[in-house]
Order: structure tokens, then C-alpha cells, then sequence
């Protein structure tokens, strides 16, 4: 952490500032991932989808799988893409349009559709909720910033 700050006071520019953003984007999708694999143990999927019907236990572990893709495409898109991203090419800056839509989605779906009441209770569920919501919200902020300051140059 003294590291990142001690490289803050040098970024002179917003180049330079969206270039540092990103890095923390792409490393920040793959920290959503290992959140992501505590899930099913912690909030108890064995019992609750055992529940289910094969079909719609099979549908909930393909949707998991196919966000846990997701992630991983935008985490590595975002590293890959890192200089076309800067640049502000078309396709790299739609991949940044819909990450952050992504992103600013995930957050409103939890304040208005998730009900506080049916969050897991103790601390460190709620320390993980509010550290994930921050994240998300970099994710958003930065991609989008990116759109925003990429448009604001042409």
C-alpha cells in the first residue's frame, strides 16, 4: 500500500491515473473471483440446491459458471487490452462501456432488488458485502471514467 501511494503524487495526468485504474481493474476482477469461490461454501449451496430439481440445480450452476467466465474475460480483456483501452479504440472502449454497465448493474440490483433482512448475519459477511460493494464500485468508476474521459478527447 505505501508503494501505491508513494506513486500517486507522480501521475501527472488522467492518462496516467486511467493507466493505474485499469491495472487495479484487471488485478480487481480476479479478487471478485476469489470471493466468488468462497460462495458456494459458505452460504451453503450443497443443502439449498440440493433442494431443487436436477434441471434448476443444473441452471443455477451454469449461470455460476458463466458469471465466474464473465469475470474472467473482463479481468483479462482489461490486461490485455490495457494500451488500446488508453488509446480509446472503439472496441476496447465499448468493452469498457459494458464492464462498467456490468458493474453499476450489479450494485443497483443490490440496493433495490436484495433485501438486507435476507443477508447472511454476522461480521464477516458484512465487512465481505461492504468490501465487494466498494470493488464493484471501482470497477464501475473506472471503466466508465475511461468512456467518459475517452469521448471527452474526441
Amino acid at each position: 500500500m505505501t508503494h501505491i501511494l508513494s506513486v500517486w503524487p507522480q501521475l501527472r495526468n488522467a492518462e496516467e491515473i486511467f493507466s493505474l485504474a485499469l491495472w487495479f481493474s484487471g488485478i480487481g476482477h480476479f479478487c471478485v473471483l476469489i470471493a466468488s469461490f468462497q460462495v458456494p461454501a459458505r452460504l451453503g449451496w450443497k443443502e439449498d440446491l440440493g433442494k431443487l430439481t436436477p434441471f434448476n440445480r443444473k441452471l443455477m450452476w451454469v449461470h455460476g459458471g458463466f458469471a465466474v467466465l464473465t469475470i474472467i474475460a473482463f479481468g483479462t480483456l482489461t490486461l490485455t487490452l490495457h494500451d488500446e483501452l488508453l488509446r480509446g479504440d472503439r472496441a476496447a472502449v465499448g468493452l469498457a462501456l459494458f464492464i462498467g454497465i456490468y458493474w453499476t448493474l450489479r450494485i443497483a440490483v443490490d440496493f433495490f432488488y436484495y433485501e438486507y433482512k435476507d443477508w447472511p448475519r454476522g461480521r464477516m459477511f458484512v465487512v465481505g458485502h461492504a468490501l465487494l460493494t466498494c470493488l464493484f464500485a471501482f470497477l464501475a468508476a473506472a471503466n466508465l471514467g475511461l468512456v467518459a474521459w475517452t469521448i471527452s478527447l474526441h
